[in-house]
């Protein structure tokens, strides 16, 4: 990282996570800590099979069962719908069709996972004997598994009513504009690529307490969310509840990663259940659990073309995504490509604009947003395009990018699919990662791998998103009677570390520490509102409200201390919880102007943003392929990024190294797959592979930073950053390696597993 003093609180502070004492020696308390007395157990019966008729044959001998409690079933909750809240225009204008998703599924199931019934006992294992005495009676129905399975002409239709299993329909850009560009083009590149399906996989596994109190008529849900205020609302939806009716606690929360931003149906069952039987309602998923019911992310299967002009420069962009869906539209699914393709020109200066995106069902569980939601899928499509572009060229990969970035005079630019990027040098950051990569002297390095009966590849990915999007999020500071500062706010960490970089900006204007402030999230009884975490939205969205409720709380401390000290309140300075006069020893403690306030002193503060910000950067991967075993190793990783302005360099080193690896994951091994019969056959660990710390070298990060101006503090976000750059570097590096090592010229498709490279290896010779 950049060379330079920091200070000792405030923006830029190198301060270490003050939450992470009782994470590391076990004093957090999770969902699945909490366990109020008298509480049962829960337990989803999910389908066995991708696509049938069902019925449930003996649910009363269940139910009467020693021990079991109650069991739901699709027949009672008819008309309990799980919402889908993405319901954007077709390319033609018009509205697409939403298919019924019901929360327990009654007639007919749609995937592996897809939801039976809720059993409810005096523990688990009772539970889930019970579950699985249930006879459900499966009539089988053709299934469709796989993006071109399901466009084919022939193919089964998940919704038969609907008569297609394309979902919906976007275009953004200009049409008309991009066929004449590419009319007038001297050479057209072009690319196939898969962008493979991916488990979330957080450490932490979803599961909910819910609470019905009678004598209210209130619910208390218990539960790891992205955002409180957000699950509140959709449940209160599902089950036809005022708002006011149901209050949520998020504690401690073990990642998120977008998937666990969405409702799903385990949530207003055991609220439904809490009510019925008078008692809280546990349920704890497993890990079996995550893999067939929590959303999936990514999957896409995409077609792009670059016209370009004699002297290599871009012309127009053609891109055609096919995205798959699952059987059902998740609740934010059918955005994540709209978003993706928003994005899809990256850092270059192209005249002309189309991308066309079609959502797809099939008989898998549904997708979501999974970190960066979108951006991670544009930016492997148009950098691994780049890449080909500047091989086929002969420009090579550093020359194209340069020829083609939008300069830093062209700013502020929209791009042909109206984003507007507002600062940066493109070229800056690039120039600077490939010296710290050492790109000159890669040939040396490939040369002596070669020695070694190694191939060896360098790759970049200069990558650009768009996060923090429009939108507010309120803070409130509050001083209480004893002097202590208090901070609610109602965005939702997950690990990133916003107790720390929300009270050092706070610590700054009080001249306290940031042990001295709590830091109220995830009750939505205590937290007025909030607009939760996604989008790396929480600090550029939050810390500026942050920031002003700070101001003004100091604004009304020094009021009310001019008038205790007979001072100007020009002439007064907070430090280690007292007003003082400046140069004096005249002095007031916070405990002592908050309790002659006679009440708890508070600023509230919401700074609004009308457009996003746009974090940029260059990763440049280095790999060494083992042509015997198709093992493909990570040696050298270079990070170069502009995040406007930096908060705290030791949680954003965290979240970029966090990102990354989960793209280097992506690439390399993560790896979805369903059979012809629509069963996930990578459903537990033993199966679905991810990287491990060993496999990877050392990750060299530093900033160029250039701040935002659509931001009011200059902050750009970065959360998911890390995964938007990792994946088109390495698979460029591997390109790189197979083509010059072996003579391997097709692309190679993510995930690069060893046996995959092996056969492209033994294909090529």
């Amino acid at each position: 990282m950049n060379q330079m003093v920091t200070p000792k609180f405030g923006v830029g502070a190198a301060l270490r996570r003050k939450e992470d004492e009782p994470l590391l020696t076990g004093r957090g308390i999770y969902t699945a800590d909490y366990k109020p007395d008298g509480c049962l157990h829960g337990y989803v019966l999910r389908s066995a099979m991708a696509h049938a008729r069902i019925r449930l044959d003996n649910v009363e001998d269940v139910r009467a069962m020693d021990g079991v409690r109650q069991v739901l079933t699709g027949a009672e909750l008819a008309g309990r719908t799980m919402p889908c809240k993405a319901l954007l225009k077709q390319i033609d204008g018009s509205r697409f069709r939403v298919p019924e998703q019901p929360v327990l599924c009654a007639d007919e199931v749609r995937y592996v996972g897809d939801a039976i019934a809720f059993v409810v006992a005096d523990d688990l294992q009772t539970a889930r004997s019970a579950a699985e005495a249930l006879e459900v009676d499966y009539d089988a129905l053709d299934v469709v598994v796989g993006i071109e399975n399901a466009l084919a002409p022939d193919a089964v239709k998940v919704w038969p009513d609907f008569g297609t299993n394309v979902a919906f329909t976007y275009g953004q850009g200009d049409q008309a504009r991009t066929e004449e560009a590419f009319s007038g083009a001297d050479k057209i590149v072009s690319v196939d690529l898969v962008n493979n399906r991916v488990v979330a996989n957080y450490m932490e596994l979803r599961g909910c307490v819910a609470e019905f109190d009678p004598e209210s008529g209130r619910f208390k849900l218990t539960l790891g969310t992205q955002g409180g205020h957000g699950m509140r609302n959709v449940i209160c939806e599902i089950l036809d509840l005022p708002e006011e009716d149901l209050q949520v606690i998020t504690p401690e929360v073990g990642g998120g990663f977008g998937t666990k931003g969405f409702c799903y149906r385990e949530y207003p069952l055991a609220m439904i259940a809490a009510k019925q039987l008078g008692r809280p309602v546990r349920w704890a998923g497993e890990r079996m659990d995550h893999f067939v019911t929590d959303a999936h992310g990514r999957d896409n299967l995409s077609h792009a073309e670059l016209a370009l002009d004699s002297d290599g420069r871009i012309l127009g962009l053609r891109v055609d995504v096919k995205a798959a869906m699952g059987a059902y539209l998740h609740q934010f699914g059918p955005f994540i490509p709209y978003v993706g393709t928003s994005m899809t020109s990256g850092l270059y200066d192209i005249p002309a604009v189309f991308a066309k995106v079609e959502g797809v069902y099939m008989n898998t569980v549904p997708t979501d947003a999974f970190r960066g939601a979108g951006r991670p899928e544009a930016a492997y499509l148009i950098e691994r395009l780049i890449e080909k572009a500047g091989e086929e060229t002969g420009l090579g990969p550093v020359e194209i990018r340069r020829r083609n970035f939008i300069r830093p005079e062209q700013l502020p630019y929209t791009t042909g699919t109206g984003r507007m990027y507002d600062t940066g040098d493109f070229a800056g950051h690039l120039d600077r990662a490939l010296e710290v990569a050492g790109w000159a002297d890669f040939k040396a390095r490939q040369q002596a791998s070669a020695a070694n009966g190694k191939y060896r590849g360098i790759g970049i990915c200069s990558y650009v998103e768009a996060c923090a999007f429009p939108g507010s999020e309120e803070a409130t500071l509050e001083l209480d009677a004893s002097g202590g500062l208090t901070l609610l706010i109602g965005t939702q960490t997950n690990g990133q570390g916003h107790a720390t970089a929300y009270s050092q900006v706070v610590a700054e204007q009080f001249g306290v520490t940031i042990e001295d402030i709590e830091f109220i999230q995830g009750d939505t009884d205590r937290v007025r509102k909030g607009g939760g975490t996604g989008g790396s939205r929480s600090i550029p969205i939050g810390l500026p409200s942050v920031r002003d409720a700070s101001i003004a709380l100091v604004k009304k401390v020094k009021e009310l201390a001019a008038d205790k000290l007979e001072a100007g309140i020009e002439d007064l300075e907070l430090d280690s919880g007292v007003v003082r006069v400046v140069g004096t020893d005249q002095q007031v403690t916070l405990a002592e102007i908050a309790a002659s306030a006679g009440e708890t002193l508070k600023a509230s503060e919401e700074v609004s943003q009308s457009e996003a910000t746009y974090p940029n950067g260059t990763h440049i991967g280095e790999v060494e392929v083992d042509p015997e075993t198709g093992d493909v190793k990570v040696v050298n990783y270079v990070i170069v990024d502009d995040f406007g302005v930096t908060v705290n360099p030791i949680l954003l080193v965290g979240q970029v190294h966090g990102g990354t690896v989960s793209a280097i994951s992506q690439a390399l091994c993560e790896h979805t797959v369903y059979d012809d019969d629509g069963q996930l056959l990578t459903a537990s660990l033993l199966d679905y592979q991810m990287i491990r710390a060993g496999d990877l070298p050392e990750i060299r990060f530093e900033t160029r930073n250039i701040p935002s101006t659509t931001n009011a503090m200059g902050i750009k976000g970065a959360g998911e950053a890390g995964s938007i750059g990792g994946c088109a570097s390495v698979m460029n590096a591997l390109q790189m390696a197979l083509r010059e090592g072996a003579g391997v010229t097709d692309l190679i498709d993510m995930p690069a597993t060893p046996l995959r490279v092996w056969e492209a290896i033994q294909a090529a010779r």
